[in-house]
């Protein structure tokens, strides 16, 4: 079977489209603090963008079918597109040097790895923080996700790309909803509905704004990217933040499927799921140890 290499630079240019438009909301961050990088990060962001409708148009009388072996090569270009286009304002601005280092903090934020190269993330631009915070957040859920949202406007089908980007989230069992595209969209729904709930709340725990969405965003990801050089211990002194942070990191890392399943009442499938049951066979000193830790002093979270 040959590959659809018109239809895979099809989606190509969509993510690329995707990431551009990320770029530009990470420039609105920039306008508003006046860090001084505008104009670098709205040039990546005009980059992307063009170069992503400039695939799409010389590919967009392809055949509208994705197999598996398609699914797969999109999945696995997909995300080094994402990445090394990831890396222009880094390099734009200047605010990480060398080729290394920046493909590295690149990589550790779409994959939500959290670790990082710099040793001083507060001299950064506001812009490049917010930019760090949003390759964890693209990357948590998977960017091709939020394009499987949308294939179906383009007349695409989603199964073998979603198989291909989430193996093992129950595509052949239990599923959100029997579309694929509607499966992805309520992820995101979800997803930004965490972000959204835990931005309030870590503000109104005593965090400003910004700190709050960019900690939001890396937490939700399940990554670990801060906007302090301390992380989460230059808030030590205020116990609620880091309540809150545990709440959610238990919510993010939890199977969505779960959690979609009580928000529409559906409290019968919970005891079912695997992932929860686990929960009941776990050892009574592991959580006698979590317990311990959570009504302790506030301990020192660094990453």
């Amino acid at each position: 079977m040959r590959l659809n290499f018109k239809l895979i630079l099809y989606i190509i240019g969509l993510l690329l489209i995707f990431n551009g438009s990320a770029m530009l909301i990470t420039a609105g961050v920039s306008l508003i603090f006046n860090d001084g990088v505008f104009n670098e990060i709205v040039t990546s962001s005009i980059l992307l963008i063009s170069f992503g409708i400039i695939l799409m148009h010389f590919n967009k009388n392809s055949v509208r079918q994705i197999n598996k072996r398609d699914g797969y090569l999109i999945v696995t270009v997909g995300w080094l597109t994402m990445i090394l286009s990831g890396m222009i304002p880094y390099y734009l601005t200047n605010s990480i040097t060398s080729f290394s280092n920046i493909f590295f903090e690149t990589m550790s934020g779409y994959t939500a790895t959290g670790s990082t190269i710099l040793d001083d993330v507060e001299s950064l631009p506001k812009s490049i923080i917010f930019w760090r915070s949003m390759t964890h957040w693209l990357g948590g859920m998977g960017i091709i996700v939020l394009a499987i949202a949308i294939l179906p406007l383009l007349g695409i089908g989603g199964m073998q790309l979603f198989s291909a980007e989430a193996p093992g989230t129950g595509i052949s069992g239990d599923k959100i909803h029997p579309r694929i595209s509607a499966t992805a969209k309520r992820l995101w729904f979800i997803y930004f509905g965490l972000t959204i709930f835990e931005t309030l709340a870590l503000s109104i725990a005593g965090m400003s704004f910004f700190d709050a969405l960019n900690h939001s965003m890396s937490n939700i990801a399940t990554g670990g990217f801060s906007t302090k050089n301390e992380s989460l211990a230059y808030w030590n002194s205020t116990p609620a933040i880091q309540y809150i942070v545990i709440f959610f990191m238990i919510l993010a890392g939890t199977n969505y499927l779960l959690i979609y399943s009580a928000l529409i009442g559906n409290f019968k499938k919970l005891p079912s799921d695997s992932s929860a049951s686990n929960i009941d066979q776990s050892p009574f000193p592991s959580f006698a140890l979590l317990l311990k830790e959570l009504i302790t002093p506030p301990f020192m979270i660094v990453g």
